[in-house]
C-alpha cells in the first residue's frame, strides 16, 4: 500500500489541456503583467467568495500585509492573532511594524476562541486577525461582535479556506477583508506562488490596487510608499482553469473526511476535529491529534502512508519571536497541539478507498503502542 500525503502532479495533469491552452492564451497575448486574465480572476474569485472586490497580489502573506497595512496598522499597534497557526499570520502583522497578541484556540476546532479574544485588547489593539486553519473557519460572527464593539478592523486570514462556510456564507466575506493564498498545495493552488484579497469596501480595495502597485495608480506617479505585490498573468489564467473544478475538489475532501471522522472514531487517544453545525470546511488538512505523534507518522510511513506535521513548532516558540519573551508553556494548548497533531493523506487526487486503507492502518497502528 502506497498513500502520498498530496498529489500535486496528478492533481495538475487531469487539466493538463485547459491549463496548456491558458498558457498560451498568456504568451501570444503579449501581456504579461496586471492584465485581462488578472483583472478576470479578481472578479470571479471575487464572485465565488460572494465579495464585491478581488485584488490580485503576489502570494498570501504580502496579502494580509497589505490588507493590515492599508487597515492602518502600523509601528506601536497591536493585532489579536491565533496562538496556533503558521508563522506567515504573525509575519504580516510584524511587517507592517505592529505586535502579534496571541489568543489560544478551541481544543475542538483548532481555531482562535472567542472567549478568549476580548481579554486581549488593549488601547493600542487595531485588529482581531482570524485564521480559517485547515479549512474550517472560525467562529467569525462572535469575533465580529468584538470587532463591532472596540472598532477593530477583522481581518480573515483565509490561505486554507477557499470555499469553506461559516452560517452559509463563504470564507472571503466574513470580514472587513480576507487573505488567500494561492500556493501549490492550497485547495485553489497555482503552479507558483500566488495570493488574493476580497472585500466589500471599496475604498480599501482601491487603496489595495494602490499599494500592490509600488503605491501607484498611473504610471510613474506613486501616492504612497507601496509595494511590488502583483498576481501576475500566468498565474492567473491557469487559476482561472482550476476555479472552474475547486467545488468538485472540495466535495472529494469532504468525502476522505467524512471516511476518516466515522473510521477513526473512538479510537483510544486519538483526538479527531470537531465541526461546529454553523461550519462547512472545506478540509485542506484533515488534522489529528495524538500523544505519541512521532511514532505513529513513523509507523504509518512504514506502511507507505504520507503525513505531515502542521506545525511542529508554535510561533511564540520560533526564534524568530525570541523578542517577544514568551516561555514555554505560555500558551499551554497552542504548544500541546504543536506536540501532537498530525496531518492524514487528502485531496482530490485521493480515492474513498484509499482513505479506508489509511484509517485501517491508523488503528492497527495506534492497537501495537
Amino acid at each position: 500500500m502506497s498513500v502520498p500525503f498530496l498529489d500535486l502532479q496528478a492533481i495538475n495533469l487531469s487539466q493538463t489541456a485547459e491549463l496548456e491552452a491558458a498558457f498560451k492564451r498568456v504568451l501570444h497575448s503579449g501581456w504579461y503583467i496586471l492584465g485581462e486574465e488578472v483583472a478576470q480572476f479578481e472578479r470571479r474569485f471575487a464572485a465565488y467568495c460572494g465579495s464585491a472586490h478581488g485584488i490580485g497580489v503576489a502570494n498570501g502573506l504580502d496579502a494580509i500585509m497589505l490588507v493590515l497595512k492599508a487597515g492602518g496598522v502600523g509601528p506601536g499597534d497591536e493585532v489579536i492573532v491565533p496562538s496556533n497557526t503558521f508563522i506567515a499570520t504573525w509575519l504580516a502583522v510584524s511587517q507592517c511594524g505592529a505586535t502579534p497578541v496571541p489568543v489560544e484556540p478551541l481544543a475542538a476546532t483548532y481555531n482562535i476562541d472567542p472567549a478568549l479574544v476580548e481579554a486581549a485588547i488593549t488601547p493600542r489593539t487595531k485588529a482581531i486577525l482570524p485564521v480559517h486553519l485547515y479549512g474550517q473557519t472560525a467562529d467569525m460572527p462572535a469575533l465580529r461582535t468584538i470587532a463591532t464593539r472596540h472598532r477593530l478592523l477583522l481581518v480573515e486570514d483565509a490561505a486554507q479556506a477557499h470555499g469553506a462556510t461559516c452560517h452559509g456564507v463563504r470564507a472571503g466575506a466574513l470580514g472587513d477583508a480576507a487573505a488567500f493564498s494561492f500556493y501549490p498545495g492550497k485547495n485553489l493552488g497555482a503552479l507558483g506562488d500566488g495570493g488574493a484579497i476580497t472585500t466589500n469596501d471599496a475604498a480599501l480595495a482601491e487603496l489595495l490596487r494602490t499599494y500592490r502597485n509600488y503605491g501607484s495608480q498611473k504610471k510613474y506617479h506613486n501616492q504612497v510608499q507601496g509595494f511590488n505585490s502583483r498576481l501576475d498573468e500566468v498565474q492567473a489564467a491557469l487559476l482561472n482553469v482550476k476555479l472552474d473544478v475547486l467545488d468538485q475538489g472540495n466535495a472529494r475532501r469532504r468525502e476522505i473526511a467524512a471516511v476518516y471522522s466515522e473510521q477513526l472514531a473512538g479510537v483510544a487517544d486519538l483526538q479527531l476535529p470537531q465541526v461546529p453545525a454553523w461550519a462547512e470546511p472545506v478540509w485542506h488538512l484533515y488534522v489529528v491529534r495524538h500523544p505519541r505523534r512521532e511514532l505513529l507518522a513513523q509507523r504509518l510511513a512504514e506502511r507507505g502512508i504520507g503525513t505531515i506535521v502542521h506545525y511542529p513548532v508554535a510561533p511564540h516558540r520560533q526564534q524568530a519571536y525570541a523578542d517577544l519573551g514568551y516561555r514555554e508553556g505560555a500558551f499551554p494548548l497552542a504548544e500541546a497541539m504543536h506536540r501532537e497533531v498530525l496531518s492524514l493523506p487528502i485531496g482530490p487526487h485521493l480515492q474513498p478507498a484509499q482513505a479506508a486503507e489509511v484509517a485501517d492502518a491508523v488503528r492497527a497502528v495506534l492497537a501495537t503502542l
